[in-house]
């Protein structure tokens, strides 16, 4: 082999491993970027506990306020169940999830007037 053929083959050869070497650089780039956007999703969503959920239901013949799975009410209310309907009624048995202290507060005045 003569040195022309062999300096074709080196350059070849270098042209094909640094053609390879930025394929796996620019690879393994996304596949970091794509771990880094997946910790900071994940770090997002479990930073975010769920406030516990406020539930109105009946307790002791009673309309009182719940948090979260708290057996013992945390408010009890002055009105007393036998005097709704029995929609009402049967809906407090169940129990009703508030979403937010003002869905709390606008529930409160509907139900004490």
């Amino acid at each position: 082999m003569n040195r022309t053929g062999s300096m074709k083959i080196f350059f070849i050869l270098f042209t094909a491993l640094t053609v390879s070497g930025f394929i796996v650089i620019c690879t393994l780039g996304q596949v970091v970027r794509h771990e880094r956007v997946e910790a900071k999703l994940s770090a997002v969503y479990s930073s975010e506990p769920d406030p516990p959920a406020t539930i109105v239901r009946e307790y002791d013949g009673r309309v009182c306020v719940f948090i979260g799975e708290s057996s013992a009410p945390y408010r009890t209310l002055d009105i007393d169940v036998s005097l709704l309907s029995d929609y009402d009624r049967q809906m407090l048995r169940r129990g009703i999830v508030m979403q937010s202290d003002e869905e709390l507060a606008r529930f409160i005045e509907d139900f004490s007037t």
